[in-house]
């Protein structure tokens, strides 16, 4: 496979630690997919073959690739995060992804949620920032030797549930302390100012998450958030790349996708679940966004689990 240029090699790149980051994770890398770990919000992510674009969502989180390779879509960015990259997912937002691996060569990663009482208590520790335009919310950043360091600790406390259990939460500060001193840091900085509109969006996003299957509307989200409807909505495309209705409606069809090809839901029952009035309108949508329809989806994910 030939990789785009961004993952072209990089003199500065330190393919050592790459190595060494892939051999210490991969013995722990048994389960296809998202796997749960000794330590609640630390998850591994382990894939044998590629990908196509697909929509998804990742919850708030570092994404840290240690072989392989992913690329994001979100809007009209690229996103590219490989080996020797983390992923800086300060907000929830419907991107598209696609993964490039194979069986002798497997994507290898971890996902750290963000603690937000812990990323809080981390930035008050922290000298007070410059201010700064607002952030990215989503973006990749090369893999430097302090966070290098900190992610092969936490692999290797991932190798003794004891030492899990007695050092595991400081092993997740240190990755994102690093991740707060990296180049992306503001962006998580700002999820626990408390001020500011980037702040006000990622509490709006975090009720949208929570209320989804409620009826919802722009006013009442701006509301909630202190903030003008207009300058909501402008801020919060800005953020999203979406307008509020059209995240919703996408979190909606990633939340009944869950259900649909996860958990067993008919059609009806999913479209019901996640606050659509209409199942034929919910069929029209989902089809829209996915490909095919939710009945389709819903079989040939069925068909092709073990």
């Amino acid at each position: 496979m030939t990789l785009p240029a961004p993952y072209a090699t990089s003199p500065a790149a330190d393919h050592g630690l790459e190595a060494r980051l892939a051999s210490r994770l991969a013995p722990l890398a048994t389960q296809e997919g998202f796997a749960a770990t000794p330590l609640p919000g630390v998850q591994l992510i382990t894939s044998h073959c590629g990908h196509a674009r697909t929509p998804l969502m990742y919850e708030p989180s570092l994404v840290i690739i240690v072989q392989g390779n992913k690329t994001g879509y979100l809007g009209d960015r690229i996103i590219h995060y490989g080996a020797g990259h983390y992923l800086i997912q300060a907000m929830p937002l419907p991107f598209e992804c696609e993964t490039h691996a194979s069986d002798t060569a497997p994507l290898l990663g971890l996902s750290v949620s963000l603690d937000m009482a812990m990323l809080g208590e981390l930035v008050r520790r922290l000298p007070t920032a410059p201010p700064t335009r607002m952030p990215a919310p989503m973006a990749a950043v090369d893999m430097d030797a302090d966070m290098g360091d900190s992610v092969m600790r936490l692999i290797d406390c991932l190798h003794d549930h004891e030492q899990a259990a007695a050092l595991g939460d400081g092993r997740i500060r240190e990755v994102l302390f690093a991740a707060l001193r990296g180049p992306q840091g503001a962006s998580l900085r700002q999820l626990v100012a408390h001020h500011g509109q980037y702040s006000r969006i990622a509490e709006a996003l975090t009720f949208l998450h929570q209320q989804y299957a409620q009826s919802l509307n722009v006013e009442s989200l701006a509301r909630r958030v202190n903030m003008s409807a207009s300058h909501f909505h402008h801020h919060f495309k800005r953020t999203t790349q979406l307008a509020p209705m059209q995240y919703l409606k996408r979190l909606r069809l990633l939340k009944a996708r869950v259900l649909l090809t996860q958990q067993g839901y008919q059609v009806a029952q999913a479209a019901t679940q996640v606050g659509y009035q209409s199942a034929s309108q919910f069929s029209r949508d989902y089809k829209r966004y996915f490909g095919q329809s939710p009945l389709d989806d819903r079989q040939s994910r069925s068909a092709h689990s073990p």
